[in-house]
């Protein structure tokens, strides 16, 4: 890092007997340690390599667009991209390159903003056609002492649609002297004419373990003495941004007069302690109430803000769900010893429960920001979570039900209404009973051996193993069987029948039986067609189903549920594993339910 002296330069040439020149104004951090060249970049190695490998091959662009969070060096890198390209050391040499060991003749004037030919341009105070026309004028003139005239345009998003298509011919086809650096923190209000034209960077949020080692290299060169829990948290709230980091630090050294320690930044921040959030979190897991009030009230009292103490709920709530789908995650220099631990005891915890402890601390952290009293907001939150925490599963309801319980089974396991805060109106979910009823319908008819065809219910069985769907289905929905025989079909055409149905039946039947079939229309009405046969005993089943006292009891349970299917579980287990199928009975059936979460 090039640092400049901490001295104001003697401006008069005089010296002053008895008085001493003004010290230099304090530089924050972030500018002080504000990147100089490429190796000075953290976390955008895979940008440096590109740059590194165009710049060596001679393949420069005529623009670039770099896009990214705030504070992750979008401006430093297009200053530091305008300082390669005009690298130049003071015997002549030097040519475009991501390598400045060295401080070249244009170097400290475009780092400091002041070089003639590397104009910089704010779009947020300058959005109109006027502005760009300066540029897209000026851009035909020769820089004045460097390789190129860089225009570097921050926030270009902000630039009007005129102000854009002003910039379209130029941007295309400038002369070989210029070249555009844009940068945006909102790269979909960006046209894509202008993305079309320009090389794309995206500058990555800088990880927690990168940023936090940054960050202790910044204190051991300020002298400043840092814990390493207060490091974390500083890089953790700063959320991959490099200068919101050095900010917070900035502003920890000076809460802390020179030593920052971890209590010093979660007052700072108004933080909840890290174990008791996770405290907090394992009373409200166990739906133990009165202790996570209490302790919730304790962090308030010693200032933690209501609304991070549900963030950070959140945040631990998803590290958890993380650490269960990923074990590896644990050993992550980043996650604290407590953090670890305790993350692993948590996820064991079922997903259902992470997911619905997750959707209703999101709905309790909006509710809480919009509240009048935040605290009051965040115990109803927390009253939600702790309530929901102790209802039983659904599964446990009904297989209570299946033990006699009955609509009117009170006790712990009893069906509760489930408080809002799940984040959704009204979820859908599948749940499977067994129970004793009929069969939905019988097994479809397999085609006998050989090709003779005995029953009607053969041929629409011939016409599936055949893989004739559309045949199968006209069967099923448009034939009013007046006489079938082998050799002889007699029907009737339902409504909606195709006219030329007869003459597919017949030449269907003589290509797959290798015989004559007589296949004739008749005036008769004939018997109901098979799809509304299947159809009444649906109906009939549904019927028969819903008189059930177990289906009775979970109806009355969950008023909002419909019975959408009957099925033979006993048929569907015989056909796809028959040795499974030994532990059901001939008549046990799953009746498909619709359940819909009602609102308080």
């Amino acid at each position: 890092m090039n640092d400049t002296p901490n001295q104001m330069p003697d401006t008069t040439g005089l010296a002053l007997p008895g008085i001493e020149a003004p010290a230099a104004p304090y530089r924050v951090l972030a500018r002080k340690y504000r990147p100089q060249n490429f190796d000075d970049l953290i976390g955008q190695d895979a940008m440096v390599r590109t740059l590194r490998n165009a710049f060596s091959s001679g393949r420069i662009p005529q623009a670039w667009i770099l896009t990214g969070v705030r504070g992750v060096g979008k401006t430093t890198t297009a200053r530091i991209l305008a300082r390669g390209l005009n690298y130049l050391l003071p015997d002549g040499s030097g040519g475009p390159t991501v390598d400045m060991k060295e401080e070249g003749v244009h170097c400290r004037a475009i780092m400091e903003s002041r070089h003639v030919d590397v104009l910089e341009m704010d779009a947020a105070s300058h959005t109109g056609i006027d502005d760009v026309k300066q540029i897209t004028d000026g851009v035909r003139y020769a820089p004045a002492s460097a390789r190129y005239k860089v225009y570097i345009i921050d926030e270009v998003h902000m630039l009007s649609e005129k102000a854009f298509n002003a910039f379209l011919k130029t941007l295309e086809e400038p002369p070989p002297h210029a070249k555009f650096v844009f940068a945006t923190t909102e790269i979909r209000k960006v046209p894509v004419t202008i993305l079309s034209r320009c090389q794309r960077f995206d500058l990555r949020r800088v990880e927690g373990t990168v940023l936090g080692g940054h960050l202790r290299r910044i204190c051991n060169a300020e002298g400043v003495a840092i814990e390493d829990e207060a490091l974390s948290m500083i890089a953790r709230a700063a959320e991959g941004s490099v200068r919101d980091s050095l900010s917070l630090l900035d502003q920890a050294i000076a809460h802390g007069a020179g030593a920052v320690d971890a209590e010093t930044v979660r007052t700072m921040l108004g933080l909840a302690d890290r174990g008791r959030v996770i405290d907090l979190f394992g009373y409200l897991v166990q739906g133990d109430l009165p202790s996570a009030l209490k302790e919730f009230r304790d962090q308030y009292d010693s200032g933690a803000d209501p609304v991070q103490v549900l963030s950070e709920l959140a945040e631990f709530s998803h590290f958890v769900t993380r650490l269960k789908a990923v074990p590896g995650l644990a050993d992550d220099a980043s996650v604290s010893e407590v953090e670890r631990r305790r993350g692993l005891e948590y996820s064991t915890l079922s997903m259902k429960v992470l997911s619905r402890f997750w959707q209703m601390l999101l709905k309790g952290i909006a509710e809480t920001k919009d509240a009048p009293k935040p605290v009051a907001a965040a115990e109803m939150a927390l009253v939600r979570i702790a309530y929901a925490a102790d209802l039983p599963p659904l599964d446990e309801v009904l297989k209570s039900l299946g033990n006699g319980g009955g609509a009117g089974t009170g006790g712990q396991g009893g069906a509760r209404p489930t408080p809002s805060g799940g984040g959704a109106r009204a979820q859908a979910s599948g749940l499977a009973i067994a129970s004793r009823s009929e069969p939905v319908a019988t097994p479809r008819a397999e085609p006998k051996a050989g090709i003779a065809l005995a029953r009607f219910e053969d041929l629409v069985a011939l016409a599936h193993e055949k893989r004739d769907i559309a045949l199968k289905i006209a069967l099923e929905r448009d034939v009013r069987l007046v006489r079938f025989e082998d050799g002889r079909l007699e029907f009737n055409a339902a409504r909606g029948a195709s006219p030329h149905l007869a003459q597919d039946i017949s030449k269907r039947l003589n290509e797959w039986t290798g015989r004559r079939w007589i296949v004739a229309l008749s005036s008769e009405d004939g018997a109901p067609t098979l799809k509304e046969i299947a159809d009444a005993q649906k109906a009939e089943t549904l019927t028969g189903v819903r008189a059930d006292p177990l289906v009775r009891a979970v109806l009355e349970k969950f008023p909002n549920a419909e019975i959408v299917a009957v099925r033979d579980l006993a048929l569907e287990a015989a056909t796809a594993a028959p040795v499974e199928a030994e532990d059901l009975t001939d008549e046990a059936a799953s009746f498909d339910f619709n359940l819909l979460e009602q609102d308080d």
